[in-house]
């Protein structure tokens, strides 16, 4: 049995997955639960866990699925079909483009704007959704994609400036050399060059006015491999 906020708490985060695909903020859960502090929606959370509704993807910024419902919340679907919603740390997933079948076969695939990225300072790490983009597959590359709106200028002399538009491939690993979006801390985000030193992983930017970072490999998670750019004039 659920309590009520228990319960409140799990429909909002399956309406919101449902609706955006994407999982509301703790203020935005706060807010709709009417709590006073974020606290109580983190004790909601992993009671909710404990209990088996949903689950927290591990090595992943905010992310969750919805494992199951309560019987008086399923509506008139079959027990034992319900299909998870999930999303994998604000991460999108590329979506083909349903056309008109008059028009022929889809000649674009829609992917996701999940905000912006820091080509400078890091900031706040990824944001959700905001928006998607139409692109031709030669622009992309195999696998899951998501695009960031980059600020700042540290990757410059990499042909990346402030204002233009990264592809991202959805990826855990990466090689010496790629520009990838790495997560600080679980807090920030930030476009850079990686670079391995030992068991040390640096943050190169492409910018000689900005510093090389160099973090231990428990406090930097890759998020994504740059594929394309895209810039407007």
């Amino acid at each position: 049995m659920l309590t009520r906020k228990q319960g409140e708490l799990l429909r909002f985060i399956h309406e919101r997955l449902r609706e955006t695909g994407v999982p509301p903020s703790f203020d935005e859960m706060k807010e709709a639960l009417d709590l006073k502090s974020k606290s109580g929606i983190h004790r909601l959370i992993v009671a909710l866990e404990e209990r088996g509704f949903i689950r927290r993807l591990p090595n992943r910024a905010r992310a969750l699925e919805v494992i199951r419902l309560p019987e008086s919340s399923a509506g008139t679907a079959p027990r034992g079909r319900f299909t998870p919603s999930v999303v994998e740390g604000g991460l999108g997933r590329s979506r083909p483009v349903v056309p008109d079948e008059s028009e022929g076969p889809a000649r674009t695939i829609a992917i996701p704007v999940m905000g912006r990225i820091a080509a400078g300072t890091p900031i706040s790490a990824i944001q959700t959704r905001s928006n998607t983009l139409s692109l031709p597959p030669d622009l992309l590359s195999s696998g899951e994609h998501y695009a960031l709106e980059v600020r700042g200028d540290s990757m410059v002399e990499a042909g990346i400036l402030d204002g233009d538009t990264v592809i991202i491939r959805r990826q855990e690993t990466a090689d010496t050399g790629d520009i990838v979006v790495a997560l600080i801390d679980d807090e920030e985000a930030t476009l850079k060059r990686l670079r391995r030193r030992g068991s040390s992983i640096a943050l190169e930017a492409a910018n000689p006015a900005y510093e090389t970072r160099v973090l231990g490999p428990d406090r930097v998670k890759i998020q994504g491999k740059l594929v394309s750019l895209l810039r407007r004039y």
